[in-house]
């Protein structure tokens, strides 16, 4: 018995319901995480947060590439992506380093998320606009991005460089500046714009050998790794930013 066009619209495929399904297993990441957080678990609770920040362009892609984007896939991901890198990050971070002095603490904690609160809604509200012009680029340090800088003291802190929670001022301080860089209208690095010439192909998937290995025995240090690169490249674009006349900055 074949499907009548009525019976094809009261239904849907399993594989059209991937990219939500993407985005459901990301969601129930971050709030996994804040469960062990509450547990003091902090490790695991950080981990969680980086599976989360993995999968997060998933559902994009699946939904683009299967045909299979909506509206309320695309509010599902914002809602997801603040509990993961918003919510999440702050009461890990407020727990593992800042509950000591409850007032300023949190009071760092409030300001990150709010801001990755405004960026997600900035993102929402300009969704629908033409790309920025020029090579692909985000506006702002993109909320999974923003989650990682802001984990970064506590990845410090696991492959034992130094323990931020000794320093709680500077470990807020660094929140701010995180939560700056979230909401400010810097351009920043999007993986849309990198590009590996033919030559170096072997060089990038020799590299991807030894993240797995890190990956898998040196695990925080890879992290921490990482992170710098990344607080290395938005540095040099803020820099860029400000060089440029008050007239030129978007």
């Amino acid at each position: 018995m074949t499907d009548t066009p009525q019976r094809k619209r009261d239904s849907l495929s399993l594989i059209l319901m991937l990219p939500n399904m993407v985005t459901i297993l990301g969601l129930c990441a971050g709030l996994t995480s804040i469960r062990y957080v509450l547990m003091g678990r902090f490790d695991i609770a950080a981990a969680l947060i980086i599976f989360a920040a993995l999968i997060d362009g998933l559902d994009g892609l699946l939904a683009r590439r299967l045909n299979a984007a909506s509206e309320i896939g695309g509010e599902l991901d914002s809602l997801s992506d603040f509990l993961c890198f918003g919510v999440a990050p702050g009461i890990l971070v407020y727990q593992y380093a800042l509950a000591r002095d409850f007032a300023t603490g949190w009071m760092f904690v409030l300001i990150y998320v709010c801001c990755a609160c405004l960026r997600l809604a900035r993102f929402n509200v300009a969704r629908d606009e033409p790309p920025p012009v020029g090579k692909p680029h985000f506006i702002g340090v993109p909320a999974p991005g923003g989650a990682m800088l802001a984990l970064l003291p506590v990845f410090l802190t696991q492959q034992g460089i130094v323990d931020a929670r000794a320093f709680p001022v500077l470990f807020g301080v660094w929140t701010l500046v995180v939560a700056w860089l979230m909401v400010s209208k810097v351009p920043t690095l999007s993986s849309k714009a990198v590009r590996v010439k033919r030559e170096w192909q072997v060089v990038v998937l020799l590299a991807g050998a030894v993240v797995v290995g890190l990956m898998v025995s040196r695990f925080w240090l890879l992290l921490v790794i990482l992170d710098l690169a990344y607080a290395a490249i938005i540095a040099v674009a803020v820099l860029r930013y400000f060089r440029k006349p008050r007239a030129e900055r978007t």
